[in-house]
């Protein structure tokens, strides 16, 4: 639980740092930024992410202790790889190729993925370690870091250049303060082991593939726009497309963080049968999450854009955000729904191959789309594109994966969304504005609670009693412990 807590306020942290660097920096700069972020964390999945899901699903406390090898070879590994960039950034960098960004900035998106490269490694193996303390305390270094580095530099300077490198030190700050910590006296690079390194490349490559396939789709609509429509119009675009999948990876990565680190101990402890039970079940917890996430998100989006949005992103906000809506709920569930079917069996290659469809149908959908579409047009392309993929990845899941959601969770889950949406839609021709923005996020939060629990899909009825339970009995020792 105390994981839960502490990635989404780590999460909705991040967002609001990106609101106000949007606010400073305005909407040309903030294209700039969002565009160099956006190659940044390309460039990281690309180089660096097969390492970070290597901890995530082969490293523990039992490995740390013995099997010195795993990490030594998840360092130097990252050592290697880390080094190779840099060379090849110094020959792109001599090569006198243009691209849309300016040598500076993307020698500065370079550095942004080899820090976010170091801390999600870093993260992974203290989360695969189940070490809450010093997860919080990282990610508690980060955030206040990120508010005194980005949040100031974009207020004083108003300059893409100056957050990016406040993005690196805040980054790099986090790691700092704990490298105590994070190292394994028993590990040595002496110990590394090729073998090792393929097998966690077997496991990991395909799904770095697709990762990268689905971050290509963004990044490329971005760079057309920038060409194209000029970097106000990225700025626009990506604003509304940041808001809406840090949101939603809010609510999904921090499901992911505890179910599928869950069923990886199941998996190890009880079996690959539990395992699998255990998957469908986090399957219908992620929809049952991720879809009234997307849906109150849209009730709520007058009050939101009223509150949040600075003034020079609205009207394109809330125009492109709902647009894009169908493709956020596809790449959650694509993520964090249906891609753990595929990791937990160790089998990766499908996810490759739904990306790629994903990759396909963004270009001919550019070509039947009306031309004088503009960022409109991208944003319905990339949706139509997600929604693919999805359909392909739960088509390859249904020829080798036998344990889905219960049919009556599902129809539970949509009554109840049905049932939200009734409630709260009425409220969204109210004022916008605070009060109104907590009254339907409280009401139709109540509502679809009292539908799903009530009904107790995937057995949460039980698990809120349980912890309910526990809290109550742990009040109830505390005037015995003072007494004491």
């Amino acid at each position: 639980m105390t994981v839960f807590l502490v990635s989404f306020c780590n999460i909705l942290f991040s967002f609001g740092i990106g609101l106000v660097v949007a606010k400073f920096l305005g909407p040309e700069e903030f294209g700039r930024f969002a565009l160099a972020y956006a190659t940044a964390l390309f460039v990281q999945t690309g180089f660096f992410d097969w390492i970070r899901l290597g901890a995530t699903r082969f490293y523990s406390e039992r490995i740390r202790s013995e099997e010195p090898a795993v990490r030594a070879t998840l360092d130097f590994g990252f050592a290697v790889i880390a080094l190779s960039l840099a060379a090849g950034s110094s020959l792109l960098m001599l090569s006198g190729i243009k691209f849309p960004l300016s040598y500076g900035l993307i020698a500065l998106a370079l550095g942004v993925a080899l820090a976010n490269g170091v801390f999600d490694y870093h993260t992974a193996l203290v989360r695969a370690r189940f070490d809450d303390r010093l997860f919080t305390r990282i990610l508690l270094v980060k955030n206040i870091a990120a508010l005194a580095s980005m949040g100031f530099g974009a207020f004083l300077f108003g300059s893409a250049k100056i957050v990016l490198i406040g993005t690196i030190l805040s980054l790099g700050a986090s790691i700092i303060t704990a490298r105590a910590a994070l190292h394994d006296p028993a590990s040595n690079p002496r110990l590394a082991r090729f073998s090792i390194a393929r097998s966690l490349m077997t496991y990991s490559l395909p799904i770095v593939g697709a990762n990268l396939l689905y971050l290509g789709i963004p990044l490329a609509n971005r760079s057309i726009l920038a060409i194209v429509e000029g970097f106000s119009e990225t700025g626009q675009f990506s604003l509304a497309y940041d808001f809406g999948i840090k949101t939603i990876q809010a609510i999904g990565s921090t499901l992911d963080i505890i179910l599928f680190q869950l069923a990886v101990a199941i998996h190890e402890l009880q079996g690959p049968a539990r395992a699998r039970r255990q998957i469908a079940r986090n399957l219908t917890i992620v929809i049952g999450t991720v879809l009234p996430a997307c849906t109150g998100l849209w009730l709520t989006l007058p009050s939101i854009e009223h509150l949040v949005v600075p003034e020079a992103f609205r009207g394109h906000f809330d125009s492109l955000l709902p647009l894009m809506m169908t493709g956020l709920f596809c790449i959650a569930i694509i993520q964090y729904g249906i891609s753990p079917i595929f990791q937990i069996g160790k089998k990766t290659g499908p996810l490759i191959l739904a990306a790629l469809a994903a990759c396909t149908a963004d270009p001919l959908l550019l070509l039947l789309l009306p031309r004088d579409g503009g960022a409109a047009r991208l944003a319905i392309a990339q949706s139509g594109a997600m929604l693919l993929a999805l359909i392909v990845l739960i088509g390859f899941a249904s020829r080798a994966w036998r344990r889905w959601p219960r049919t009556r969770d599902l129809a539970i889950i949509v009554f109840g969304n049905v049932v939200m949406s009734a409630l709260v839609l009425p409220m969204r021709e109210q004022d916008p504005g605070l009060s109104t923005l907590v009254l339907q996020v409280a009401a139709g939060a109540a509502v679809y609670a009292f539908v799903v629990l009530g009904l107790d899909i995937a057995g949460l009825q039980s698990l809120a009693f349980s912890r309910l339970r526990l809290t109550f009995a742990r009040l109830k020792t505390l005037p015995l412990l003072r007494d004491l």
